[in-house]
């Protein structure tokens, strides 16, 4: 509020004391200057200065990146109570080799949400990848059955098959603009079937030794399938934040038209996120496989709301342009306990899934929250 009287000019302005803490923390300056300004009185509400102090360190708490974490280590302390054999040495070895393959292509997942995008194909590359390993693997019939090149030629093999329909969702998407959703639901349906087709329905067994340790084998204590992860987790941390590449998905999330705009290869960083989508995947039906010893059609069917669930809880936002791949971790650590808990009290898999798809709808309704509070509506 402006007022003139005579030569001096008097301004009353009122400002919140930052942008997060609202109106009730309003500070009341009086300035009396020719072209100078000077502080003449400033009131402050005590009251409303403590209750904003509250305010923000729940929000600060509740946007933290480490907010899931924290949710993990209560879940355990309370549930570990009632919940027999929760923090038993065998049942953190079924956590362990559930969570693994999952971890692996969430934390593609994330590659592909970061962009915008979302990748329901997963399941097929797990169930295509399966079964075209496991026949050309299998000592029973195998197209290489022992061969001494059955074992990498069946990996090289298993790799491909998740690059190439990585490929073709992500040359999909960007040369005939359609929806991530629809291209990715659309491969799933075709590929999924294109694997019970090659099978007639059937499952492979009989699968070399090295499959089934790289599922299953261990040096030490320390299973060959963490050691895996951990690596791959390594490079995608890597990737995402101390490569031109990473900044180019997290820019193409963010806006596609001004990373374009920018000189950004928008197209071919895609569909670079949806090969390294496919790959990965490739490498969790490899674990899955060599840990249930049989190659199948259906392997993995069940992980596709997982997959997808860990890196959204974890703060990936759906949005694009936002997520850490310590945050799918502890996503996909959140979703396996709490499969693992409801398991251990008998819980059929029908109430499994709907505590899962509330926990989803719950990370999504935060993300927008959370997406709305950064840009100031």
């Amino acid at each position: 509020m402006i007022r003139v009287m005579g030569n001096f000019r008097f301004c009353m302005v009122m400002q919140p004391k930052s942008n997060i803490e609202g109106a009730d923390n309003l500070q009341v300056t009086a300035f009396a200057s020719r072209g100078s300004s000077k502080k003449v009185a400033t009131a402050r509400d005590p009251m409303g200065s403590s209750r904003q102090s509250g305010r923000n360190r729940i929000l600060r708490l509740l946007f933290s990146e480490y907010l899931l974490l924290y949710l993990i280590a209560a879940y355990l302390v309370v549930a570990a109570g009632f919940i027999p054999g929760l923090l038993s040495a065998g049942n953190l070895r079924s956590v362990l080799s559930n969570l693994l393959p999952l971890l692996v292509v969430s934390i593609a997942q994330g590659f592909v949400l970061i962009t915008a995008g979302i990748d329901l194909s997963v399941t097929a590359v797990f169930a295509c990848s399966s079964v075209v390993g496991g026949l050309i693997m299998s000592a029973d019939g195998g197209w290489l059955s022992h061969s001494p090149w059955s074992v990498p030629v069946g990996l090289a093999a298993m790799l491909l098959v998740g690059a190439i329909i990585g490929f073709l969702n992500g040359l999909s998407i960007t040369l005939f603009k359609m929806p991530p959703f629809v291209v990715t639901l659309s491969t799933t349906t075709f590929f999924s079937g294109v694997a019970v087709w090659i099978t007639r329905s059937r499952n492979i067994y009989e699968l070399p030794k090295q499959i089934v340790v790289i599922g299953k084998g261990s040096i030490g204590f320390v299973p060959y399938a963490l050691l895996l992860t951990a690596l791959l987790a390594g490079i995608a941390h890597f990737i995402l934040n101390e490569t031109v590449i990473g900044r180019w998905l997290y820019w193409v999330g963010q806006n596609s038209r001004a990373a374009l705009i920018s000189g950004i290869p928008v197209n071919w960083t895609i569909i670079c996120a949806y090969v390294v989508s496919g790959l990965c995947a490739a490498v969790a039906a490899i674990l899955l496989t060599g840990r249930l010893e049989t190659a199948s059609p259906i392997i993995g069917q069940r992980l596709l709301l997982d997959t997808v669930a860990a890196p959204v809880i974890g703060g990936v936002s759906l949005f694009g342009g936002r997520g850490k791949v310590h945050w799918i971790i502890f996503g996909a650590l959140f979703v396996t306990f709490m499969d693992n808990g409801l398991n251990l009290l008998g819980l059929s898999y029908f109430v499994i899934m709907m505590a899962k798809g509330a926990l989803v709808l719950l990370a999504a309704l935060l993300d927008v929250r959370r997406t709305a509070s950064m840009a100031g509506v």
